[in-house]
Order: C-alpha cells, then structure tokens, then sequence
C-alpha cells in the first residue's frame, strides 16, 4: 500500500528563480546581439480596457522586457474600441518590420471577437503560440512559435529533470491556450514528453477517480482551489496553472491569488508542487520572451 510523504519532504518548483535563470540566458544571448551590431528584439503589447489582471501582467512584461534588454511597447485603448479599429491595428503591427512579434492580451470585451483577433496576427508575430497555424505545427512536430504557458510547463519539468517517459499525465481544462496543447507536448515523442495523457474537463465522470491515477497532474480550468488532497496520488508531480483573484479582507488589496490546487491539503502528498504565485506564471512571461527572440532571429519563420 502507498503511504503518502511526510509533509516535510515536497519540493517547491519555483518558477519565479527558473524564469529568472531563463531571462538571465536570454539577456546575455540580447547582450552579443548588440555588440555584434544585430538588430535588438522588439516585442508590443495591444491592452484593451483596465481588467486588474490584464494590468498586471502587461507590466510584467514590460519590465522583463527591460530586464533582457528588449524594446518594448505597449499600446492602450479603451475598452469601447471597435473590433474593426482593433483589427486595423493589428494588421498595422503585421506590417511593421520593428515589430519581431506582438501579443493582444485576453480577455477583449465581449463586443470583440477573440478568435478573429488572434487569427489575424501573422503566425510569425504570434509570440503567444495562439494562431491556427502554429498550433498546427505544434501537433504536426514542426518548428513552431510554442503556446507560451504549456512551453514554460515543459521547461519546469526539464530544468527539474522530472521523469516524463512513460508517465501517466492528466490535465484538468481543456482550453486551446492551457490544457489541449500542455496534453499535446507531453504525449509528443519528446524529452520532456513521451507521457501517457488523460485529458479532463467539465463532462468528465467521476474526474477524482482518473486524477488519483496521474503521476503528473496539471490543473488548468480557472476554479481557485478545486482541487483536493482526496483527488490526488500521494507522490505525483502537481503543476497549478490557476491564477484566479478571490476576495480577501485581511490584505491591503482586499485580495488575494488562488490556484486551482488547495495548496495547504495537496502539498503534502505531492513530491512537487508549484506554488501560486511564483509557479507557472513567470513562466509564462519567460516564455513569451524566448519566443520574441526566435522571432527576431528568424528560427521557426525565415525574415
């Protein structure tokens, strides 16, 4: 019979220091660029409205832009802009060649089509790994810009050198930023990969039963704290992708940041953990930032 492990003996996966290290590797790569006289990396950011999320995150990408030694911009509307205005500017960022690669940042207002926003960026600008064209390459096992989240997922699992062959992985939420493609690159004939995926969402039966099975559980489907020590396998590896703001009165904010893991319960069954924050979102602020350099360089869409 498997006897949990003593609370004391989980490991943090600190995506925080993981993608510092990766910033700290991409800087130095900006850094001979420069002296070489090459063109410097130049990611923007279209931001719609004032969602506190939203915010937050574009900040974030801005100063890590600095941090590596990108140009960046940041590009603001109001949230009554018209779709057709946003898609003209975005089809104005298509056509600038100091643009390497650009993303819109979600959520838009509901009056804006998403998906027509996202698939009017140029594949090789879409440094968010949302168009229809890369995530086709990403299945097919083409050179693609990678959804940034689901990479920085796999890049935890490397830099932690967490066994995946033959694994047996399953992922909550079934989103096409999140859950389909980190179920995709885990079941690729790949290191980190060759994983064994179920793939879970809302119409899945008795989904405690498959989640106790999982040597590696990923949580991705934006309910804060939904998952419990009684849905999970003493020893697994569990990956937090939740990042959902719940009302907190005893924080100045009057908020505070939840997975979609109950920490407290779940930690002490799992060898690793990721917390939240410091988990998977630098991540995916890291990753954002390698795929702005490949863009640059030209290594999945030639200039």
């Amino acid at each position: 019979m498997t006897t949990a492990p003593d609370a004391t003996t989980y490991r943090l996966i600190d995506g925080k220091q993981t993608a510092e290290t990766i910033k700290a590797e991409i800087a130095a790569e900006v850094a001979a660029m420069k002296a070489a006289g090459a063109k410097v990396p130049h990611l923007a950011a279209i931001l719609v409205g004032h969602d506190g999320g939203s915010e937050t995150y574009v900040r974030n990408k801005v100063l890590a832009c600095e941090r590596v030694g990108f140009e960046s911009t940041l590009l603001r509307y109001e949230d009554d802009i018209t779709e057709a205005e946003l898609l003209a500017k975005v089809e104005e960022l298509n056509q600038d060649a100091s643009i390497d690669g650009f993303i819109v940042q979600l959520p838009l207002p509901r009056h804006i089509s998403s998906e027509k926003v996202l698939e009017a960026v140029r594949p090789e600008k879409d440094v968010d790994g949302f168009h229809p064209m890369n995530l086709g390459r990403m299945v097919a096992g083409l050179p693609a810009l990678l959804p940034a989240t689901p990479s920085g997922i796999v890049e935890l699992l490397r830099r932690y050198e967490l066994p995946t062959d033959g694994k047996h992985c399953v992922v909550i939420g079934r989103s096409n930023i999140v859950g389909t493609p980190v179920s995709i690159l885990l079941a690729k004939n790949l290191e980190p990969g060759n994983c064994t995926v179920t793939l879970c969402h809302s119409r899945t039966q008795d989904l405690a039963s498959i989640t106790r099975t999982a040597d590696i559980l990923v949580a991705a489907l934006g309910r804060p704290e939904f998952v419990t020590a009684d849905m999970v396998k003493p020893g697994a590896v569990v990956i937090d992708v939740g990042t959902t703001r719940v009302e907190d009165a005893n924080r100045k904010t009057g908020w505070a940041l939840k997975g979609d893991v109950k920490f407290n319960e779940v930690a002490p069954l799992a060898s690793y953990i990721t917390p939240v924050p410091g988990g998977v979102g630098p991540m995916t602020i890291a990753m954002l930032l390698l795929n702005t350099l490949k863009a640059c360089k030209g290594e999945v869409y030639s200039r």
